[in-house]
């Protein structure tokens, strides 16, 4: 069996967490780009929104995690209990979420659907692979909201999409890969193509933002609803 040796090392992101929501119970944040949810293994990988938060909050555990390069909204758990009644509603998908992204070139359809399963890709770790044979089953929804045209050096101009991506299931960089399977990658994005186009080699961040997230609050078993607006 291959034993796969993480070497990555996350450069200092000197971005604040910010607190959307806080109660006895639970935390709603806004993550920065360019930081950890959880800290890794090595050493060098200590700062992570767990391990800003806990220091505010002792105790506090994450529900679910953004990718490294992905901002926007998370909601954290202030004790286990809390914890436990917010991952079952993650795992029964009673939980939605919304992102906003640029995509590079102009998306021709409005809207649309991709379903096309996903597995892990051992010949290119950390990346992940369509597989219909052995992936799990994954379904993101798109929409179009604005397509525009972004100058770059040297007078080029970068198409770009604008869109709302709504992922139906929860896999490992799904809306990253669904995205390149439609052609038209997430800006920014170097392990599936966002940063191959001329032009998109200036960008510096991952294009993809967690814009809203829909849950019922494990307490009060109110709906909740917390937006984030994208900066890009």
């Amino acid at each position: 069996m291959s034993t796969f040796i993480d070497t990555f090392i996350a450069p200092p992101c000197h971005e604040e967490i910010t607190i959307l929501y806080q109660d006895e119970h639970l935390l709603l944040i806004d993550k920065p780009a360019g930081l950890l949810s959880l800290s890794g293994k090595n050493p060098q990988n200590l700062d992570s929104v767990h391990h800003r938060l806990v220091a505010r909050f002792p105790g506090c555990t994450l529900v679910h995690r953004l990718d490294f390069g992905t901002s926007g909204v998370m909601v954290v758990a202030r004790n286990k209990a809390i914890n436990a009644a917010l991952c079952r509603q993650f795992s029964e998908r009673r939980v939605s979420k919304v992102y906003t992204a640029l995509l590079c070139g102009h998306l021709p359809e409005d809207e649309g659907t991709i379903e096309a399963a996903i597995a892990k890709d051992p010949a290119r770790f950390p990346r992940m692979a369509i597989c219909n044979l052995q992936g799990k089953p994954a379904r993101s929804r798109y929409q179009v909201e604005a397509r525009f045209s972004r100058q770059q050096a040297q007078g080029r101009a970068l198409p770009l999409t604008r869109v709302t991506l709504i992922p139906e299931t929860g896999r490992t960089h799904q809306l990253r890969i669904h995205c390149q399977l439609l052609g038209f990658p997430i800006l920014g994005c170097d392990l599936y193509g966002g940063k191959l186009l001329p032009g998109t080699e200036e960008t510096s961040r991952l294009m993809l933002h967690a814009s809203e997230l829909h849950f019922t609050h494990p307490v009060s078993e109110m709906p909740f609803v917390i937006r984030s607006v994208s900066s890009f």
